[in-house]
């Protein structure tokens, strides 16, 4: 998931127009011809400096960058306290708000990342440009610790895949196996 998958998500899959607009040739001319840019300047690379040298730098290049990418924006959906509503439920704001993390980056990361760890205030007003997304944060400090989690809390977040309607929370399976497994011991009867 965070190896192969994200350079087959961005080498191939982002790379055609999307799914059910195969049909619409409006959607073909900005991919193709970035796509048509992009291969016209790794053919030149490689024809300058080999095509070894050229997967040497580029190959590491593209799955580090592209497993960056996926984790990012699988941490600040995918965390603990993450917020899911029923659609009659569901309001922007509090959805904004607690729906994606504020993952709090060291600070060369937020310059990095151009600030994408205020991931919540963006989903709040995505017209807000990266650099002052800081400055919102700072203004309005009661969204500074919604959905707040570090670098190092962040690795916790792998295990998390399921949502637990009654904790209204993501948990693991090894938490779920344990959730069952208390229940059968109070409650005998349902084995």
């Amino acid at each position: 998931m965070f190896v192969l998958g994200p350079a087959y998500l961005f080498l191939v899959q982002h790379r055609l127009p999307a799914r059910g607009t195969l049909t619409n040739w409006r959607s073909w001319p900005s991919p193709m011809s970035t796509n048509a840019a992009i291969a016209l300047l790794a053919a030149a690379i490689i024809w300058f400096v080999g095509i070894r040298p050229f997967l040497i730098v580029q190959v590491p290049i593209i799955l580090l960058a592209s497993s960056m990418g996926v984790w990012l924006f699988y941490v600040q959906h995918q965390f603990e306290e993450t917020f899911w509503a029923k659609s009659n439920t569901w309001t922007l704001p509090v959805a904004a708000l607690h729906g994606s993390s504020h993952y709090d980056l060291p600070l060369v990361a937020r310059w990095f990342t151009a600030n994408i760890g205020i991931h919540h205030v963006h989903h709040l007003c995505s017209r807000i440009p990266f650099y002052r997304l800081s400055d919102v944060l700072r203004d309005n400090l009661a969204s500074k610790d919604v959905g707040r989690i570090t670098l190092k809390e962040s690795l916790g977040c792998v295990r998390l895949v399921l949502w637990d309607e009654t904790r209204r929370r993501m948990i693991s399976f090894r938490r779920l196996r344990l959730s069952l497994r208390a229940d059968l011991e109070m409650h005998p009867m349902l084995k």
